[in-house]
């Protein structure tokens, strides 16, 4: 074996047990829950609590809905950037990078003070309205993610030509984003929503402050009080997400397989 390929596969080794010793370790704590035997006992008392299933359900449906929002923002946006005003696609780069950068704690005290009770409009008040407000927040977290798989996508496509092809045939601008270029892009949508998906359900501080009952909050509920349940617990919830990381290799290789 030459000495590069040496070097490479003992970074891999290295990056491998970084990040998997950690999840052996809760794993084996986890199973540790009946004394002097392995047992799934965490397993079963955190899939048989009522607040599990509670959370998940709302979190999964907080993910769809800000799917839905997100996709429905950003496509249009970013093929009218890619389309009319290619010029400001900095700027919107810019603009969707910026909850990289602005913490989650400053974005939802805005929110809360703008929304708040003595606001305008009290979205806090309400349940649906406080519910729709962090379905907003969770968008707004989930911008680099979205824009960035759509706008890749859109790279892989010629825009310009697909867009002029379809108008000289007839086609309405609502036309060619539906039935044109979204269809292309299908595979960066579905990796952005994904993401967004593995995002809103371990997110915490926007659920927390809003006083949602959502998958985050309780994860940390659970660890403050429990023992052998939160690493269970962990052990599931990073099953989740590399779920949906498989999902969008999977669905991507399809894709591309499909293509060639």
């Amino acid at each position: 074996m030459r000495p590069a390929a040496i070097v490479r596969v003992a970074i891999i080794s290295l990056g491998a047990l970084y990040l998997l010793l950690p999840l052996v370790g809760a794993l084996e704590f986890a199973l540790r829950m009946r004394r002097g035997v392995y047992s799934l006992d965490a397993f079963a008392a955190v899939f048989a609590d009522h607040r599990f299933q509670d959370t998940f359900l709302y979190s999964c449906a907080q993910a769809v809905v800000t799917v839905v929002l997100g996709v429905g923002l950003i496509v249009p946006a970013a093929y009218a950037v890619r389309r009319h005003a290619p010029r400001l696609r900095g700027v919107v780069e810019f603009v969707t990078l910026l909850p990289l950068v602005v913490p989650a704690i400053v974005i939802v005290f805005g929110y809360v003070r703008l929304y708040g009770t003595s606001s305008f409009l009290p979205l806090t008040d309400s349940e649906w309205g406080a519910n729709a407000l962090l379905a907003f927040g969770y968008v707004t977290l989930s911008l680099p993610y979205i824009y960035r798989s759509i706008d890749a996508g859109l790279t892989s496509i010629d825009v310009r030509t697909l867009s002029e092809a379809a108008e000289s045939l007839g086609a309405r601008p609502h036309t060619v984003l539906l039935r044109v270029v979204l269809p292309n892009i299908r595979t960066a949508i579905l990796s952005g929503a994904f993401l967004t998906a593995a995002i809103v359900l371990g997110e915490f501080t926007f659920a927390s402050l809003l006083d949602r009952p959502a998958f985050g909050p309780f994860m940390q509920l659970l660890g403050a009080n429990r023992a052998y349940e939160p690493a269970a617990l962990s052990v599931v919830a990073f099953g989740l997400t590399w779920g949906l990381m498989v999902l969008i290799g999977t669905i991507g290789g399809r894709r591309r397989g499909n293509r060639g």
